[in-house]
């Protein structure tokens, strides 16, 4: 689980915008100044699908079993309770 988080943080904070300027002037024999600028823009993905959908996977299996724990647990405790009740 804790490899997940890991990887899932690790996404987050590759996942953005790359932006690469480059501008070039150039002085012509008059004097005269020319300037052009060219501007790439690479979006990298958010997310990747596939570690996505594992880790989503590993937190509702995760859940589901925290549930079944819990909800054992409330039982044994109510079985409990309605057997200290039964002897006064």
């Amino acid at each position: 689980m804790k490899m997940m988080m890991a990887l899932a943080a690790a996404l987050l904070l590759v996942a953005c915008t790359q932006e690469k300027t480059t501008t070039t002037a150039t002085v012509g024999d008059t004097g005269t100044v020319q300037s052009t600028t060219h501007t790439e823009t690479v979006t990298v993905p958010a997310v990747d699908t596939a570690a996505t959908a594992a880790a989503k996977q590993e937190v509702k299996d995760t859940a589901t079993a925290i549930e079944h724990k819990t909800g054992t647990a409330l039982e044994k405790a109510g079985k409990a309770m309605q057997k200290d009740a039964k002897k006064h």
